[in-house]
């Protein structure tokens, strides 16, 4: 199947409103790992459960409400029909980060090669023998080889999830659109700094991909 014939929409017209087809499928789960998303490690180091910032309240209830379960329940659903997941992390080449984008040192993002932080939050580990794709900057299509690996897959339908919403999952959303493949972002297994910023970007790429909901791609595949 090309990609062209996989955006069909029966009656001679091209739509990225697209149910997935199971065998040309993939879950990519970005950056929902330790550095981002634990509260009292990477980036969070300085915070404990007892001392959160009121401008980071909603990011970490988010991640516990609704990305953490999300993403769990897709794996489930995804696993049991045979579909690749994929994941990336923010993680150094070099232990001193040497090889980071520009963006990324001006930013001070930075993520040891082989540290915890590197590491997939634990309750959406990956299993044995999922593929794992470090990266140095927002978009995992830059700077990579996501693109060869998804084609060798033979993937055409990509579904995306993880943090943050209006960064590198937007930044993942819009190059693999570009790249050809009919993107599917699940919302409510998305997060960011708040629900202006998360809803901004969903009206802001609507363009690029097909926007849904856990339960409704869940209903979509089906019994496996």
């Amino acid at each position: 199947m090309t990609r062209q014939s996989a955006a069909d929409d029966g009656r001679g017209g091209l739509t990225r409103e697209r149910a997935i087809v199971a065998e040309n499928a993939a879950l990519l789960v970005v950056d929902v790992q330790n550095y981002c998303a634990v509260i009292g490690q990477g980036e969070h180091a300085d915070i404990t459960a007892d001392s959160v910032p009121p401008d980071h309240r909603y990011y970490f209830d988010r991640i516990e409400s609704h990305v953490l379960p999300n993403i769990r329940r897709l794996q489930d659903g995804f696993r049991a029909n045979g579909i690749e997941v994929l994941f990336t992390v923010i993680e150094n080449l070099t232990r001193d980060g040497r090889d980071r984008s520009l963006d990324y040192k001006i930013s001070g993002i930075g993520v040891p090669k082989g540290s915890a932080d590197a590491e997939v939050v634990a309750a959406i580990a990956p299993a044995a023998d999922e593929i794992i794709i470090p990266k140095t900057a927002s978009s995992v299509f830059n700077v990579t080889n996501i693109d060869y690996v998804l084609r060798n897959l033979e993937v055409d339908y990509l579904v995306i999830v993880g943090l943050l919403t209006d960064q590198c999952v937007e930044s993942a959303v819009r190059d693999a659109c570009d790249r050809g493949f009919l993107v599917t972002l699940v919302e409510d297994a998305c997060g960011t700094y708040s629900q202006q910023r998360h809803d901004a970007t969903l009206s802001a790429i609507r363009g690029y991909c097909r926007i849904c909901r856990t339960d409704d791609l869940l209903a979509e595949l089906g019994p496996a």
